[in-house]
């Protein structure tokens, strides 16, 4: 039985989970927007990613991502372990199998900070569960100036995250929705608007069949 989770006043109706995906360009702003709307709904879990790259500083493994060496991150893969990979900058990204698929049948929803390689494999994986947002910077400008500030890469990293950009941004047409972030809060404004809606759809409420029957025999 999937949990039940009300949106916008509506009554509880059991529903299948969907799978929130946020991509753009190192940047532009989209951790900081998945952390504020994770915080924001209780309803929403952040997909914890499995890397080859190093912890930052501050990052907590098993939080932040799983951190694993290279030969774990071939033996997963090869089991068919990881529902999507990719390579980013050097280093491999993934995300496991098993937990998000247990979510999605409990009718809880997940949050996707990953790339557009990522992105591509879980929409061939689970197209009728996912929701794509592809989040912009307002200017180049303004993304060189958020990279430097963050004083967590080293500038020949920062660099290649620039040369990266716009290989990144050019596959902005593959998302359902995309988002300026210029202002934070209205872009968080935005990303809940995005997720209300996907909530509601129809296709997603399982417990309508049966809600829809109640009402009728009990008019």
């Amino acid at each position: 039985m999937s949990e039940t989770s009300p949106t916008s006043g509506q009554l509880p109706i059991a529903r299948r989970g969907l799978l929130l995906v946020l991509s753009s360009p190192s940047g532009a702003g989209k951790t900081t927007l998945a952390g504020r709307l994770t915080e924001a709904d209780p309803c929403l879990s952040m997909s914890v990613s499995v890397t080859t790259r190093a912890p930052r500083q501050g990052e907590v493994d098993g939080k932040d991502y799983i951190f694993i060496d290279q030969p774990e991150f071939e033996r997963r893969k090869q089991a068919g372990d990881l529902l999507e990979w990719a390579q980013v900058h050097g280093n491999f990204y993934a995300t496991p199998r098993a937990p998000v698929l247990s979510a999605l049948a409990r009718g809880r929803d997940m949050l996707f900070d990953i790339d557009w390689q990522g992105a591509r494999q879980l929409k061939a994986e689970a197209a009728a569960d996912m929701v794509g947002v592809f989040i912009l910077p307002p200017d180049g400008a303004t993304l060189e100036r958020r990279l430097k500030t963050r004083a967590q890469d080293s500038q020949a990293v920062v660099s290649r995250r620039l040369a990266a950009a716009a290989s990144e941004i050019a596959h902005w047409r593959d998302y359902d929705y995309v988002i300026v972030n210029a202002d934070l809060e209205a872009s968080l404004a935005g990303l809940r608007a995005i997720l209300a809606a996907e909530r509601l759809k129809r296709a997603r409420q399982t417990g309508l069949e049966s809600f829809v029957a109640r009402v009728l025999s009990e008019l």
